[in-house]
């Protein structure tokens, strides 16, 4: 089957089977209840603070964080029987931020059923980078965006995960402030390749708890995210070496790092 137009795809997806996987996106005649996503951003086992805490990464260099926030969006969640709910496109964007903490905690309306994984991406996916403004609203907002620092007016697309703090590794600028900048983004380009670091995270949740979403009742799924993750895994980043990375190929060395960064601490149902 030929799809004529890329904004076509999300709606074709929906009905049909994906990897094996049959997906839901319909709510009509489903019992809907609140699930709650917390996000908790830690430094190893250690609750993130802000500056002037001190922390060291995996090559040795001590560090502060002055800012954190990142996209999270397109969440999926698992049963048993292999079939999913996904979250309706309009209502999966949110912005998750270190100093805004009503932001860490995502409220969703699910059907009731009992869920052992989900799954989400870290960033915006590219449909969404290209659709008419009057799709990007909310966190979306372009304007919204900016004021968060979330937007690259000059490269028109989000940054899908920011960190910023101060390091005596990094070089000092004009004022005499040793600041390090990772700002990263890139979603595969308009008409032509570019950077893709959309980032899919699926974290099985049968180990710490699965979710019981029921009527009456509030399951909340606990993530955690390790920031110390973003220097080490599949590269290791130096914070003297590469003290700001935006949009260059470097940068899918982080994006890479931090994808695994999130795991499920706990259920409460």
């Amino acid at each position: 089957m030929k799809i004529s137009s890329p904004f076509l795809l999300p709606f074709f997806l929906a009905a049909i089977f994906v990897d094996g996987v049959k997906s839901h996106t319909d709510h009509a005649g489903w019992a809907m209840a609140p699930l709650i996503l917390s996000f908790d951003n830690v430094v190893g086992e250690q609750d993130l603070k802000p500056d002037p805490s001190t922390y060291t990464n995996a090559a040795g260099e001590s560090f502060t964080i002055t800012q954190l926030q990142y996209f999270i969006s397109n969440i999926k969640l698992g049963r048993a029987d292999g079939t999913e709910f996904i979250v309706p496109q309009d209502e999966c964007y949110f912005l998750v931020q270190e100093n805004v903490p009503a932001s860490q905690r995502i409220r969703l309306m699910v059907p009731e059923a009992e869920y052992n994984r989900i799954t989400f991406i870290v960033g915006v996916d590219s449909l969404r980078n290209t659709m008419d403004i009057s799709k990007r609203t909310g966190v979306l907002d372009p304007a919204s965006a900016m004021d968060n620092g979330m937007y690259w007016g000059w490269n028109s697309g989000y940054i899908f995960f920011k960190m910023e703090g101060n390091s005596t590794t990094a070089p000092a600028d004009p004022t005499g402030r040793q600041k390090f900048r990772y700002h990263i983004g890139g979603f595969g380009g308009y008409s032509a390749p570019t950077i893709n670091n959309i980032k899919t995270v699926s974290l099985d949740l049968d180990t710490k708890g699965v979710a019981r979403v029921e009527k009456g009742k509030q399951a909340a799924i606990y993530i955690r995210a390790d920031i110390l993750k973003a220097f080490t895994g599949r590269s290791a980043i130096s914070i003297a070496a590469h003290p700001s990375v935006m949009f260059s190929e470097y940068s899918v060395n982080i994006a890479g790092n931090y994808s695994n960064m999130f795991t499920h601490h706990r259920t409460d149902n």
